[in-house]
């Protein structure tokens, strides 16, 4: 009720309201859920180590003073025989492109993590972006702290822009140390550092914010950097993104205007990002009240939620069969919240590994569901899963 009051309010609008739409697409499990939930500080939207996790486009809201962030957190970018494979609805195809419909901003995230996609942008980004070359577009590198040799970030940089950021060659240069280690534990510090709050941003190129850090094998000369000469004449042209391009032959996007390095994960460079997003909101009315996070129903959290572990514990494809059925969801004497979800299964043998040996994988999937409740609607949550196979 409190939620639905909210969403229904009318926004809070303060003296000089600024606003961002912000779309996140990429490949499934590029990490897109746990970026928003880092950006928004609160776990709600569901994430796991299987694609597909999230099943249709939701809502994020950051408001910070007079700016209001609002992320459009999609599900990946996929194909007909992919969805059809994962039993997905039809919206998985569509939100994402509804999503670049209304967005100011795309954040296209890449897992640097995978050795077989991390060196071109999938065809389904690719012609996203090639569809609305007029919205500004930012690269952002996930998982870079699961990287042994972070010079591998030149060259996938290099790839993933052709070689162009900002409307600026980009030219990319590695100087090794003659007794360093090629395998840096700390990410390569070579995302763009914002610029000062009291002056517009200025086009610029990629460059190092300041020493690459100790034991990354980079010394100060070593740098991933516009060069002079490209820098002036590409300046002149503008950005070479005026429309639908070929997409046949293309790795990688020519038009992204900033490249963000970060761990997601672990909120590393997230708050970076954040501040960069904040700076570029433009003057506009709020879209939602200041006390709404997201504009989710508490019982879509709630099956998002459950669904992400279940996905996360059950082996190959078979969480994507189960129906979730919630049969009570009351206020107890004391304040906390009862849950009671029936998770419906198409077999017998999917029953028993939901169930697990003693009983140990459901329980161990409410516990943790039940802790990440607690922790999205701040009060005590008691749930309860039960198993039935569908009648």
């Amino acid at each position: 009720e409190e939620q639905n009051r909210l969403l229904q309010y009318q926004p809070d609008q303060p003296q000089n309201p600024k606003v961002l739409r912000i779309a996140i697409i990429g490949a499934p499990n590029a990490g897109k859920s746990t970026l928003s939930n880092q950006l928004l500080g609160r776990k709600v939207f569901p994430v796991s180590k299987k694609v597909h996790t999230t099943r249709c486009k939701a809502r994020g809201v950051v408001t910070y003073e007079d700016t209001q962030l609002i992320i459009l957190d999609t599900p990946g970018l996929t194909n007909p025989h992919k969805a059809k494979r994962h039993k997905l609805d039809k919206a998985m195809l569509t939100d994402p492109w509804d999503s670049m419909k209304h967005a100011d901003l795309v954040l296209v995230l890449v897992d640097v993590s995978d050795h077989w996609t991390r060196n071109s942008l999938s065809k389904e980004v690719l012609s996203c972006l090639s569809q609305f070359p007029q919205i500004p577009s930012v690269l952002v590198l996930n998982k870079v702290d699961l990287l042994k040799n972070k010079f591998i970030l030149l060259d996938v940089v290099t790839e993933l822009t052709e070689g162009i950021v900002n409307g600026k060659k980009l030219e990319v240069r590695s100087a090794l140390e003659p007794n360093s280690s090629s395998s840096a534990k700390s990410p390569l510090q070579i995302t763009q550092a914002s610029p000062p709050q009291n002056r517009a941003p200025e086009p610029h190129c990629l460059q190092e914010a300041g020493q690459a850090p100790e034991g990354s094998g980079l010394d100060n000369s070593s740098s991933m950097r516009a060069s002079e000469s490209s820098c002036g004449s590409e300046a002149a042209q503008g950005p070479r993104c005026c429309g639908p391009r070929d997409l046949k032959n293309m790795k990688g996007w020519p038009c992204f205007q900033e490249i963000f390095m970060l761990a997601a994960l672990h909120g590393e460079e997230v708050d970076t990002l954040k501040r960069y997003l904040l700076m570029q909101a433009k003057p506009g009315p709020w879209e939602f009240h200041s006390g709404v996070l997201t504009s989710q129903t508490p019982q879509e959290i709630c099956d998002n939620i459950i669904r992400g572990k279940i996905l996360e514990y059950l082996p190959l494809e078979v969480p994507y069969g189960v129906v979730q059925v919630t049969e009570v969801w009351e206020e107890g004497a004391g304040g906390e919240l009862l849950i009671v979800q029936n998770l419906l299964v198409p077999r017998k043998s999917h029953m028993m590994m939901l169930i697990g040996r003693g009983g140990k994988v459901i329980s161990r999937i409410a516990q943790e569901a039940g802790q990440d409740l607690m922790n999205v609607f701040l009060c005590d949550v008691r749930l309860k899963l039960k198993v039935d196979v569908k009648s």
